[in-house]
């Protein structure tokens, strides 16, 4: 008798463990659901057509809500030199997904109600502000229920970021801003010239991020300078882009550097992926401009580049001997 009870009792144990470490498994996968941000200033209305919108890429998943209002502005943003308050309006929102690793960064911007309402940012900006920021493999999807520029929205996706347990630095997303800014900028001044697309420029940033990211924290201003040169003309934006834009782009990355991204291991390939992503979603862009003549054209730079320093070394070298 005390035989049965005894096996009765462990069976009864095992059956409640089990049942416990189910509830906690389940807990955990809870943390691990799709976020959806929603600006505080929407009406009802908007509210419930910015969660179908943002809701339809899961195809009937679960997720997790949470507003977002003027507080995580002034959290996120004013740092970077925003001048948001705790009573700013917040329209614009955003939806994070965690993927598995090695998928990158992927942004999407939904319509509302058939319009494109982010008026200003693009896709490839919020990739790239997302992988200065620290953000990894993520489905991030952004709408706005009114016409807005979009420079806010990425608050709701650090926000949403830091609720899913990956506490982000804000140095980091300093420099993020600072970076969607001035490419947001500078795709504005460089609109409808000819061989110009924020694609090209984008894809620019991130191949210059990947380079740095080769060489390591200490990359110096003036390699940065050399890199940012580089992927300009590799990116057929040599005629295009002034030095002052120029200018601009390299002090971004140098923020960049500074705020410590590059110490990352996962943000060379985060910069590897995002051009690839880049060049698959233009890829009618990237195939125009990178022709057999192109190629060659650049090969023949570097091919000049090389001989020129092969030649000055080996100045110096008979000089020293």
């Amino acid at each position: 008798m005390k035989k049965a009870k005894t096996f009765l009792t462990i069976i009864t144990m095992l059956f409640l463990s089990t049942v416990v470490c189910g509830a906690f498994e389940q807990t955990v996968k809870a943390d691990d659901l799709p976020v959806i941000c929603l600006g505080t200033s929407l009406t009802e209305t908007q509210k419930s057509g910015t969660l179908k919108t943002l809701s339809n890429p899961l195809n009937g998943s679960s997720y997790q809500t949470m507003t977002i209002t003027g507080a995580d502005l002034v959290k996120y943003l004013n740092p970077s030199g925003a001048n948001f308050t705790t009573q700013s309006g917040v329209w614009s929102s955003a939806m994070i997904e965690k993927t598995a690793a090695g998928n990158g960064i992927n942004v999407r911007i939904l319509d509302y109600n058939g319009h494109n309402n982010i008026t200003t940012i693009t896709a490839d900006q919020y990739q790239n502000a997302a992988l200065t920021a620290g953000i990894s493999d993520a489905n991030i999807y952004v709408t706005s229920a009114v016409p807005i520029d979009g420079s806010g929205a990425l608050a709701g996706v650090y926000a949403a970021y830091s609720k899913t347990g990956e506490n982000l630095n804000q140095s980091q997303v300093n420099a993020a801003q600072d970076e969607m800014n001035t490419l947001s900028k500078i795709t504005k001044e460089n609109k409808d010239k000819d061989g110009y697309s924020d694609a090209q420029l984008n894809n620019a940033i991130a191949g210059a991020k990947q380079e740095m990211s080769q060489i390591g924290n200490n990359v110096s201003d003036s390699q940065i300078h050399d890199i940012v040169t580089n992927q300009i003309n590799i990116n057929h934006l040599g005629d295009v882009i002034n030095n002052n834009q120029k200018q601009q782009i390299i002090n971004v990355l140098i923020e960049v550097r500074d705020s410590g991204a590059l110490k990352n291991h996962k943000f060379k390939d985060q910069a590897d992926a995002l051009s690839k992503n880049i060049k698959k979603n233009a890829k009618g862009i990237f195939d125009k401009i990178n022709t057999p003549e192109n190629r060659n054209w650049l090969e023949q730079i570097w091919h000049n580049i090389t001989a020129f320093f092969s030649h000055l070394f080996s100045g110096l070298m008979a000089i020293q001997y």
